[in-house]
C-alpha cells in the first residue's frame, strides 16, 4: 500500500508538480509582499507578458508539431527595428504589412528547410538567430531605431492604447489566443498538427502531407512573431536592435511549462497561456521580494529543467527512472 501510495503521489506531482510549485510561488509572493495581488500589479503583469505570450502561441504550434523554433528572438528583433525605420520612411500604413510580409518570408524559408527539406529544426533555427540577428544589425546599421514624431502618429495605440479599459496587449493576445486555440483544436489542420507531432511516420502513411503541415506551423509562428515584433515597436515606440534577445528560451519555457511535449504531439494554447502567466507572475514575485533582474535568468533556466524534468516524468508515469 506504501509503496502504492507513493507511486500514486510520484505520478500526481509529474502531472500536476508544475500547477503545485506556481500555487506555492503565488501563496509565497502575497504572503511576502501584499502588493503581488493587487489588481494594478496583476493587470501590469499580464501586459507586460502579451508579447512573449503571442510568441509563445506560435510556437506551441511548431512544438506540438514535433520541431522546435529558436530564432524567434531574433526574428522578434528584426520586426520589431523593421516596422520602426520603415514607420518614418512610408508611414505606418504601409509600414505594418510590409514587416509582416518580411517577417513571413523568413518563417517560409524556415518552415521550407525544416518541412521539405527535412533538416534537424534544431540547427536550422540556432543558425537562424545568428543569421536573422546579422540580418537586423545589417538593416539598422548597428545603430537603435526611433519614430521620429511620437506625438503624431496613431502608431502608439497596440502599444500604449487601451479599450473598454482593458490594454490593448491584452486584448490582441486573447483574441490571438482564442483563434489558434480554435484553429488547434477544431479545425483540419490542428488535429494534423497533433498527427504529426505524435507519428510523423504513421501520418505520412495516413495520406497528411507532413512537410506542408510542418511548413504551416512556422508560417503561424513567424505571425506571431510579426504580431509581438509591432507590439514591441508600438509600446516603446523605439527599439534596440537587440530587444528580443534570448527571448527564445522564455518562450520555450512558456510553451513547455503549459505542458506541450518537447517529444511533440501535445499541448493546448490554453495551457500556453497558463505557461506565460506562470512565468509571467514568478518573475514580478522575485522582482517584488527584491531579487535583481538578472537573477530571472538562473531562475528561468532552472523552470526550464523543472519542466522538462516533470514532462518526461510524466510519459513514464514516475518522477525518477526505473533504472534509479
Amino acid at each position: 500500500m506504501a509503496v502504492l501510495t507513493r507511486k500514486g503521489m510520484g505520478t500526481l506531482l509529474a502531472r500536476q508538480g508544475i500547477l503545485v510549485a506556481f500555487v506555492l510561488f503565488m501563496i509565497g509572493f502575497a504572503v511576502a509582499n501584499p502588493r503581488f495581488i493587487e489588481i494594478d500589479n496583476i493587470s501590469g503583469v499580464i501586459r507586460s507578458s502579451a508579447i512573449l505570450g503571442v510568441m509563445a502561441l506560435g510556437v506551441t504550434f511548431v512544438v506540438i508539431g514535433g520541431n522546435l523554433d529558436l530564432s524567434v528572438g531574433s526574428m522578434m528583433s528584426f520586426s520589431t527595428i523593421v516596422v520602426l525605420d520603415l514607420h518614418d520612411k512610408l508611414g505606418p500604413l504601409l509600414a505594418i504589412p510590409a514587416m509582416f510580409g518580411l517577417t513571413l518570408a523568413l518563417g517560409a524559408f524556415i518552415g521550407f528547410l525544416v518541412g521539405y527539406l527535412k533538416l534537424n529544426s534544431l540547427i536550422v533555427t540556432l543558425g537562424m538567430l545568428s543569421a536573422i540577428h546579422g540580418l537586423t544589425l545589417t538593416w539598422s546599421g548597428g545603430k537603435n531605431m526611433d519614430i521620429d514624431d511620437k506625438s503624431g502618429t496613431w502608431f502608439s495605440i497596440f502599444g500604449q492604447g487601451t479599450a473598454m479599459g482593458i490594454p490593448v496587449p491584452i486584448l490582441i493576445f486573447a483574441l490571438l489566443a482564442a483563434v489558434l486555440g480554435m484553429i488547434l483544436a477544431k479545425t483540419p489542420f490542428g488535429r494534423k498538427v497533433y498527427a504529426v507531432g505524435g507519428n510523423g511516420t504513421a501520418a505520412t502513411f495516413s495520406g497528411i502531407p507532413r512537410a506542408r503541415v510542418v511548413f504551416f506551423t512556422y508560417i503561424v509562428s513567424s505571425f506571431c512573431v510579426a504580431v509581438a515584433g509591432l507590439l514591441q515597436a508600438s509600446r516603446s515606440m523605439g527599439s534596440q536592435n537587440t530587444v528580443g534577445q534570448g527571448m527564445e528560451l522564455e518562450v520555450l519555457a512558456a510553451v513547455i511549462l503549459g505542458g506541450a511535449s518537447l517529444l511533440g504531439g501535445s499541448g493546448t494554447i490554453f495551457k500556453t497561456v497558463i505557461g506565460v502567466l506562470i512565468l509571467g507572475f514568478i518573475q514580478n514575485g522575485l522582482l517584488l521580494m527584491g531579487l535583481a533582474f538578472y537573477a530571472q535568468y538562473v531562475v528561468t533556466w532552472v523552470i526550464i529543467i523543472l519542466a522538462v524534468w516533470l514532462d518526461i516524468a510524466a510519459k513514464r508515469g514516475r518522477l525518477l527512472s526505473p533504472i534509479a
